[in-house]
């Protein structure tokens, strides 16, 4: 399984992304949690002691690594270096392991080189590339809603986008354009959770959602915003978290079982 996260900023998505990942470790799977957002917090949300990713390098400031693999410095532009550099050997190289999850912080590019066809872009994205088809783990994947490191030969390997909302015309309208970019790469398959909710909130957002199937909804709780304060993972200060997002599982898994 191979789950990508995306949506609006604040929304919840790597909390989400976090959850799922516990969820499926818990059952025994081995889970490769890819923090491709430049705001990196999942590692804060499965409650990784901040001495340890103080530890944990981004791949993309890894530059003798990029440089080595590419033929070209990090933050170079033009000139020569390999589009498909050897990366089979990085996740483990690179990872932090949590128990049955394995943690990799992507990083991002410097906003001078945004979208370049630079070394470090290059290399980030052979590594998602090799992340999502070559290997045989759970794969989740917490992107940004720029959905920057996906290419469309990686984003084909992907089985599912899920876009998390919340209540408001803001964040269903990045829901709209984040699902058409990942059609546009090749992710057939897009869905919606909704995060922050009341009940009365749910006719709205599925007006608002339209087309865009929603397979989940998780309630407004104070109590997520306190494990965030205290840096522990949400499920341990709400368990019913994990109620929620069970559901978004198995329906995620049965919808992509029907194909």
């Amino acid at each position: 399984m191979k789950i990508a996260v995306s949506g609006k900023g604040g929304v919840g998505k790597t909390t989400l992304a976090a959850a799922l990942a516990h969820l499926y470790a818990a059952e025994g799977h081995t889970v490769l949690a890819v923090d491709a957002d430049p705001d990196a917090n999942l590692g804060m949300a499965l409650g990784v002691p901040a001495e340890r990713l103080r530890d944990l390098k981004s791949i993309s400031k890894m530059e003798e690594i990029i440089a080595e693999r590419t033929g070209a410095r990090p933050g170079s532009m033009g000139g020569w270096f390999s589009l498909n550099p050897r990366v089979d050997d990085i996740p483990e190289r690179c990872w932090l392991a949590l128990g049955n999850i394995r943690l990799i912080v992507m990083g991002g590019v410097d906003a001078a080189n945004a979208g370049c066809a630079c070394p470090e872009s290059t290399f980030l994205k052979a590594l998602m590339r090799n992340l999502v088809i070559a290997r045989e783990e759970v794969a989740i994947l917490d992107m940004e809603a720029g959905l920057e490191h996906l290419g469309r030969g990686t984003a084909r390997g992907v089985d599912a986008m899920i876009v998390v909302v919340e209540p408001g015309k803001r964040s269903i309208h990045t829901a709209h354009v984040i699902a058409k970019m990942a059609k546009d790469l090749g992710i057939n398959q897009v869905f919606v959770v909704a995060n922050k909710v009341r009940p009365e909130d749910i006719p709205l957002i599925q007006d608002e959602l339209g087309e865009l199937p929603l397979i989940g909804t998780i309630p407004v709780d104070d109590r997520l915003k306190d494990a965030d304060m205290t840096g522990r993972p949400p499920w341990e200060m709400s368990p019913e978290l994990l109620v929620h997002v069970s559901f978004v599982r198995d329906k995620l898994s049965s919808l992509l079982q029907r194909g």
